[in-house]
């Protein structure tokens, strides 16, 4: 896979003067209509998941995503920014699944809309129709984390798993499933942790120096997960946007995890 790049609101705003980008503002309805990038297409968070519970944050069949990409214009040529209203965790689950289909050309507004609203950019509630595609693709397997994979790599010292969840919830203090707690070894890292508050929610500096601090380095196996894989699309396009080579998410996450009976479970 092609490495990615984030992308400034003053030169996004730039660029999309001159060049054919398709921005996707993955954001509610209600969001969308009120405030979006002038020509954005709208991808709303449900587009992305597949919404069979226990793990609803699982990725959605080919043929709904096929849907869905064709519906918002996407051709093989052209490049993708994602951007999002929360700080780059629904904008890091389609720059997953964009990985995913093997679309590796996009880029991250650096900060999303609140880091477009502090640049003094406008934003515009006029309806976007876009031309939709006879987009093909089939999906590859190489991002995504299984359960068997996650499991197999409890026995694997070069595997990194991170849990990107809030501190109470990896301790097993807060209830999200049957079962509360951590996977096995997992290092925690919060993904808010991740964000700039002090420039729009831009990706924090330093980032690789702290992922480092926790064991998350460039040369081992990292397998990334929150509760559904909503927050975990941001670490993981953290990781993506830093180069590291070998990146998954665990789309299952907590909610198929912590719902099983025969999954270990550490508190």
């Amino acid at each position: 896979m092609t490495t990615p790049a984030t992308i400034s609101p003053t030169a996004l705003h730039d660029r999309m003067q001159a060049e054919d980008l398709l921005v996707m503002q993955v954001t509610s309805p209600q969001v969308y209509a009120q405030a979006h990038l002038p020509g954005a297409v709208h991808v709303a968070p449900a587009d992305l998941i597949g919404g069979e519970p226990p793990a609803v944050g699982r990725l959605p069949p080919r043929d709904a995503l096929l849907a869905l990409f064709r519906r918002v214009g996407l051709t093989a040529d052209r490049t993708v920014v994602t951007c999002d209203d929360e700080g780059g965790g629904w904008a890091g689950r389609l720059a997953w699944t964009l990985d995913v289909i093997g679309h590796t050309d996009w880029r991250y507004l650096d900060g999303g809309m609140h880091a477009w609203a502090a640049a003094g950019l406008p934003f515009s509630d006029a309806p976007v129709e876009p031309i939709p595609s006879a987009i093909d693709f089939d999906l590859d397997p190489r991002p995504v984390a299984e359960l068997k994979d996650v499991l197999e790599a409890l026995d694997m010292p070069d595997t990194v798993i991170w849990d990107c969840r809030s501190a109470e919830e990896y301790a097993g203090l807060k209830r999200t499933a049957a079962r509360n707690g951590h996977i096995p070894g997992a290092v925690h890292l919060d993904w808010l942790d991740l964000m700039d508050r002090e420039r729009g929610l831009a990706l924090a500096g330093n980032l690789e120096v702290r992922l480092a601090a926790r064991g998350i380095t460039r040369d081992r196996d990292v397998i990334t997960h929150c509760q559904t894989h909503h927050r975990s699309g941001l670490t993981y396009m953290a990781a993506r946007l830093l180069g590291f080579p070998r990146i998954r998410a665990y789309h299952g996450s907590w909610s198929e995890w912590g719902n099983r009976t025969d999954t270990p479970v550490e508190r």
